[in-house]
């Protein structure tokens, strides 16, 4: 019998293998192109989707964000505050995320991916009904909440394999 939590770690599995497709092999110069100049480049979407991820399951389990727990801010070393996720970043701000390499991207993912996978696997079909915000209306169930990231994270990790394609159009064979 498949369980609601083994759904949804079904889903952030399937978002950990896209984002390794959308960054495997690229150059720093190639997951910061931009297809134009206010466009979001492939480093700038991984990165973003990561950091809501993390913002978002670290606040639903109570923990801290990889993000800070575990150094990425640091080995990242962008010049944003550092409870930043992307969003409201302007153009110039995408442009910053540059210069890094593949497996930083792919690394806070996995971790960002791995923690969440632990988080979901203690859940219940009870925990997922928990309201967790009531600023909205309805008020926002648990449940809700990840769908929201899931859905997130699948439409960025698209864009991010949509300039993919782009880059490698665009780059000599």
């Amino acid at each position: 019998m498949t369980t609601s939590a083994a759904l949804l770690i079904d889903a952030f599995d399937r978002i950990r293998d896209s984002v390794h497709r959308a960054a495997k092999g690229l150059s720093p110069e190639q997951l910061s192109t931009r297809v134009d100049d206010g466009a979001n480049s492939i480093g700038w979407l991984l990165w973003h989707l990561s950091r809501v991820q993390d913002d978002h399951i670290s606040e639903l389990a109570g923990t801290e964000q990889a993000w800070t727990a575990d150094g990425w801010c640091e080995r990242f070393g962008l010049p944003f505050e550092v409870g930043a996720t992307g969003y409201g970043q302007t153009s110039s701000d995408v442009a910053k995320v540059a210069g890094i390499a593949c497996d930083r991207f792919v690394g806070y993912h996995g971790d960002v991916h791995d923690r969440t996978v632990r988080y979901l696997g203690t859940l219940s079909d009870l925990d997922l009904q928990r309201v967790v915000d009531r600023r909205w209306t309805p008020p926002v169930t648990l449940a809700a909440r990840v769908v929201s990231v899931i859905s997130d994270d699948l439409e960025h990790v698209g864009q991010a394999a949509f300039v993919r394609g782009v880059v490698e159009r665009r780059t000599p064979r």
